[in-house]
């Protein structure tokens, strides 16, 4: 019995690169669309059809509510198998800094720091040499691309 053909292939990962990262980004776009079309109308509805902007109270409730939505997409995405509807057609998956599961603290960390530092944190990925945007580092997470085992 050869143990290599009764095995499946394992894949493998490599860092995720600049352009794949954006690929994903801009996919993960698409559903947020709905989801603040909305959180928009509630509040819309909640202050009698009238926007937020000269209430600061509810703006900042709806600011909060968008922001804890969103963030409950991305962490519950990512916990769930490590990857968003962006990242699956590009084969995109956070992990751990030791290739495990991300614990929830750490992908909330991801989040918030991504959130702060939208635009540095992203580019600083090509700079770093394993690819990694200061929301990586920050919370110790890596986003690799998988790339399927041959089958010899």
């Amino acid at each position: 019995m050869n143990p290599n053909l009764d095995s499946p292939p394992r894949d493998s990962a490599l860092p995720a690169a600049f352009g794949w990262r954006l690929m994903a980004i801009t996919y993960d776009c698409l559903p947020m669309i709905p989801l603040l079309m909305i959180t928009s109308a509630l509040f819309l509805w909640i202050n009698g059809g009238r926007t937020v902007e000269h209430q600061p109270v509810l703006a900042g409730l709806e600011f909060l509510t968008i922001w804890l939505l969103v963030g409950a997409y991305f962490v519950l995405s990512w916990r769930r198998g490590g990857q968003t509807v962006g990242m699956r057609p590009w084969r995109l998956k956070l992990v751990a800094a030791d290739g495990k599961a991300a614990s929830v603290r750490a992908l909330w960390l991801r989040y918030a720091v991504a959130w702060l530092t939208p635009v540095v944190g992203l580019l600083w990925a090509l700079v770093d040499a394993e690819h990694r945007a200061l929301y990586d580092i920050a919370s110790g997470t890596l986003l690799v691309r998988v790339q399927a085992a041959s089958r010899d």
